[in-house]
């Protein structure tokens, strides 16, 4: 049953359909830091986007192209309602990323437009960053919500197949069409299948394997091998 669903929810993928609603929740892993606090993020687009950010929790939303995804989102502490010295740092990502809502002046919610111009999907991470105390600014008696569902297990699949191009691009194969894909076939948390990449007018068959936590979508480990 489980390999069903899953072989169900890659067909989707490759059609093209969506995969739920195009809002995705997600709750910050916490992790520790010395100096100004920050929350980083890092999401897949294709298109446009944007992160609204409260507290620990944050919500993609899908505003063109195909729907977008989580990767990555881990706070050092919770996002206060007035910080001092609120900025976005973009770390990585071809389009732009902007500050569209700054969180001191809209009651500690902060958003994030992401516009990804060139075609296909780009990966984009950035920083909120803040000084100042987390906890003043949440009204007494604010608590986390439940945490969101894990995403769909072909979420996991497109993250290892954006692992594995950029893997050949670095390798000089700057274009690259996935073939079979494999369902995990007991080993758990895997993806595998077989991809063929272009440089110049040369095609080459290769094999793929990612280890990836199907919860959070981030990729673990990649092995790319020519055939």
């Amino acid at each position: 049953m489980n390999q069903h669903l899953f072989a169900v929810s890659i067909l989707l993928l490759l059609m093209g359909h969506s995969l739920g609603a195009n809002v995705v929740s997600r709750r910050a892993a916490m992790v520790a830091h010395r100096g100004d606090h920050k929350c980083t993020l890092q999401v897949n687009v294709d298109g446009a986007a944007e992160v609204e950010i409260w507290g620990d929790t944050a919500e993609l939303r899908t505003l063109s192209g195909q729907d977008a995804f989580w990767r990555r989102f881990e706070c050092t502490a919770l996002m206060p309602q007035r910080a001092a010295d609120f900025r976005l740092v973009s770390i990585t990502g071809r389009g732009a990323v902007s500050l569209v809502r700054d969180s001191r002046t809209s009651r500690g919610r902060a958003v994030v437009r992401v516009d990804d111009p060139q075609g296909g999907r780009g990966v984009y991470t950035f920083d909120l960053v803040w000084r100042g105390s987390p906890a003043p600014g949440w009204t007494p008696g604010w608590t986390p919500g439940p945490a969101p569902p894990p995403p769909p297990p072909a979420f996991a699949v497109q993250a290892c197949q954006d692992a594995v191009s950029d893997r050949l691009r670095q390798s000089g194969y700057p274009s690259a069409s996935f073939g079979r894909i494999d369902s995990p076939n007991g080993r758990a948390e895997w993806v595998s299948g077989i991809v063929t990449a272009r440089r110049r007018s040369v095609n080459a068959p290769f094999s793929y394997s990612c280890s990836v936590d199907f919860r959070s979508g981030r990729v673990r480990s990649v092995d790319v091998q020519r055939q």
